[in-house]
Formats: C-alpha cells, structure tokens, sequence
C-alpha cells in the first residue's frame, strides 16, 4: 500500500534523533529530548510518549568527551522516522529491551513511554499501541542481554516485510569505510587502547583496517578480543575456544558480530566467575 505524498515546502527527510535524559532548559522539565547541533542546544520534548512501528535495533559507537561510547539505537517508524538513542548500560535501554523481548510480533505499532526516575534516571515503559496494554517482564540479574538484543533483530527482521504502510529506514552513507568502523566498534566494546591498534597496523605497515586482506582484519579482531580475555580466564584455551563457537560460527551463520562477541564476554566472565 503507498502512501500519499504531499507536495511543497517540508524537511528534509532524515531521522529526528530523541536524546534520552532527565534535565530542565528554561524552567522546561523532560524525559528526553531533541539536540540543534549548529547551536550546540537541548530541545525539551514535553511528550513522554512516542507510538509507532518498531524497524530496526542497532548498536552505535559515538564520540563524547574524547571517549568513544556505545549507545542503543530504537529506530521506530511513525508520522517520521525517529531514532531514540541511549546508553547501551542505561536504565532505559534495559528496561526497554526487558519488555520488548516479550512481543513476538512487531508489525503491530507499540508505545514508547519515557518515565523519570530517582537521581537523574529514566526508565521505559512499552504498550500494546492497539489495546493499550502495559508489556512487563520481571527484572533479573541474570539476563542475558547480548541474546536479548539479537532476538530482538532477528524478530524485526521477520516483521520488516510485514510492514507496509510504514517509511523504510533509509540511512545515509557514513564517509568511514565498513573494516574502519567494525574494528573501531569492537575495540571500543572490549575498551581496547587504541595505541594498540595503531601499533599493530604499523606491523602491517598500514594506517587503518580497511587496507587489509579481510582474514587481517579477522587477525585483528580475534587479537582484541583475546587480549581482553587474557586476564579474565584461568584457561586461555577456553576462551579461545568459546571465542570460535560463539563469535567466529555465529558470525559465519549470520550473526551481528557486536552482538555475539558482547555474548561472548559475558561467556567469559561468567566462566571466571563460577571457577572463583
């Protein structure tokens, strides 16, 4: 089914970008927000609700501080194409993946509630958009959230083609090649120095990933990785060998591979801390 397109003056069409936090502008209180970057401002979003189709959950590594951080991407198709971003480790991302993990059918247009919490918090809340039933899962500490998160992908990829009458996610090119940015995300899952990377490319007498056979790039994943490791496993062996089982096979069977080496690292530590 199309969908009627009106003609004349409008904006451009990319994504309007939702920052969650809780914060005051001009006596303004919000949940979350918008960010005019010519002029470096918040723009308070007095909503707390954004209802619409659910499309896409991806990982996204940004810049603050110097520092590269990875944030949780909720890409929702509505009258526009939005894209809350939040801390992968934040109280939002979590509680927003603990009641998405229970819709088995995304093709349905969900509601997302941004709530305030204590101390600068913000927590979600998910309904049924149709029934406006709350969608709740008890907490646990031992979630998995690495598997959470690919259920999540592998359910929207079903639902995408079910979608009709909804905006596709288009994304625009970024300039960094696709070795560049697979490396730079996986290094700044593990926090891996980057002095370290750069050492290691001067050794192949390069200056980035993307100029390497891509069995180098494997080379220099798999390096991070089990560096990261090294310390955290009695038996290098054994992480080695989860490392090929749950990251290269998976990755080969098609998985998203920040996803499975996140998977992976919570492998490890649980395995360390069972032998303690």
């Amino acid at each position: 089914m199309l969908t009627e397109i009106k003609l004349g003056l409008c904006n451009p069409p990319e994504p309007i970008y939702l920052y969650v936090n809780q914060g005051e502008v001009d006596g303004e209180s919000f949940v979350w927000y918008k960010f005019n970057i010519s002029q470096e401002k918040k723009i308070p979003v007095a909503q707390r609700a954004l209802t619409g189709y659910l499309s896409e959950l991806r990982l996204t590594t940004k810049e603050f501080k110097g520092k590269d951080n990875l944030k949780l991407d909720i890409v929702v198709s509505a009258d526009e194409l939005y894209v809350i971003r939040t801390g992968i480790e934040t109280n939002f991302a979590k509680s927003f993946l603990l009641a998405a993990s229970l819709v088995q059918d995304f093709s349905k247009p969900l509601i997302i509630v941004a709530n305030a919490g204590d101390e600068n918090t913000v927590f979600c809340n998910l309904y049924d958009a149709a029934t406006k039933t709350k969608i709740y899962r008890e907490w646990s500490r031992d979630l998995d959230w690495a598997t959470i998160i690919r259920d999540i992908q592998s359910l929207l990829g079903s639902a995408s083609s079910n979608i009709s009458s909804t905006p596709k996610l288009s994304i625009v090119p970024q300039p960094v090649h696709p070795q560049d940015l697979r490396v730079k995300n996986i290094r700044t899952l593990l926090d891996y120095p980057l002095d370290l990377v750069k050492e290691w490319l001067e050794f192949q007498d390069v200056d980035r990933p993307s100029l390497l056979h891509i069995s180098k790039i494997n080379e220099l994943v798999k390096t991070m990785c089990l560096a990261w490791a090294a310390d955290k496993c009695e038996y290098p062996n054994h992480a080695e060998s989860l490392y090929q089982k749950l990251v290269v096979d998976a990755v080969v069977s098609g998985a998203d591979e920040l996803t499975v080496i996140n998977a992976w690292m919570q492998q490890v530590q649980a395995a360390k801390a069972g032998a303690v």
